[in-house]
């Protein structure tokens, strides 16, 4: 029998297999959470399809990630990564990417940032119970309250409504919908 799952995600193997895998799943580790942010702004404007196909691409060009490595990034490696056809070629976005590799520095000295962010939810996901796409909203008050917040850090390309996307991506929020094979409802508590 098929497994249900949110529309989203139909009709494409790729996304099909982030909605199984990944998307809604609690993230703990900061520096998966930091990849998942600049991925995130990234696709501004684009689907995140386009950012999950480059996905690999983004991890070569930036170092894995590697928040300490960005943040002492100069010209010459925006310069580098303006000619990189793995990813975005957009001088904003990866000129963002390194002040938020050292706002998410920044936050690290005090505070590892996946607890940082954690707090804003009392280290456990919020469960939502929509059974439509319609019903699910594109930001909220909390997306907006950490939005303004990561601005506040130095952060860049974390509007609400991307925040909001990031919340569901990294599990802050579970928004699979009420039939979703993935929703807490049916699967029992994340392991």
């Amino acid at each position: 029998m098929e497994k249900k799952r949110c529309p989203w995600c139909l009709g494409n193997p790729d996304y099909q297999k982030y909605h199984d895998a990944e998307w809604g799943k609690p993230l703990k580790k900061s520096q998966r959470l930091f990849e998942l942010l600049i991925l995130e702004g990234a696709q501004a404007g684009l689907s995140w399809l386009t950012i999950l196909k480059r996905r690999e691409g983004y991890r070569r060009a930036f170092n894995g990630f590697d928040p300490e490595r960005i943040a002492r990034y100069t010209a010459k490696d925006v310069a580098r990564l303006l000619a990189d056809p793995g990813i975005i070629r957009n001088r904003r976005k990866i000129e963002s990417t390194i002040e938020n590799a050292r706002a998410f520095l920044r936050i690290e000295e005090n505070v590892s940032f996946s607890t940082w962010l954690w707090n804003w939810v009392d280290g456990k996901p919020i469960i939502n119970h929509f059974k439509t796409m319609r019903q699910i909203p594109a930001s909220t008050g909390l997306s907006e309250r950490i939005s303004a917040a990561l601005k506040k850090q130095g952060f860049s390309f974390v509007g609400p409504t991307i925040v909001y996307a990031y919340m569901q991506s990294a599990g802050l929020v579970n928004d699979h919908l009420l039939s979703c094979f993935r929703h807490p409802e049916n699967t029992g508590p994340e392991r």
